[in-house]
């Protein structure tokens, strides 16, 4: 990884933090069935303790988001599958932001 040029590190930044973002906002914030499956899964392992609020805190979930997301680009030298996944939650999070302030306002 540290033998890509500075270029390729920040873009890999910048795609990186979108993705985790994309994430992180389908995890708490939308009705996306996996992730509706995924919570539901995490409050019955879980139950009433502090870590209940993991899923519902986009504060408190990312770092649990970017340590593997971080390792897999690292341990992986920034392998093309990584920019593939990376690279799709980025420009759909990106897309839906464009959208969202395309709309005429009501």
């Amino acid at each position: 990884m540290w033998g890509h040029e500075w270029p390729v590190l920040i873009a890999a930044f910048f795609v990186g933090v979108v993705s985790t973002a994309r994430l992180v906002r389908l995890v708490v914030h939308d009705d996306f069935p996996p992730t509706e499956w995924l919570k539901t899964r995490w409050y019955a392992r879980v139950g009433d303790s502090p870590w209940k609020k993991l899923v519902e805190c986009h504060w408190c979930l990312p770092p649990y988001l970017v340590a593997p997301n971080l390792a897999w680009a690292v341990l992986s030298d920034l392998h093309w599958t990584w920019w593939l996944a990376n690279g799709f939650l980025a420009a759909t999070y990106l897309s839906s932001i464009v959208v969202a302030y395309d709309e005429y306002p009501d």
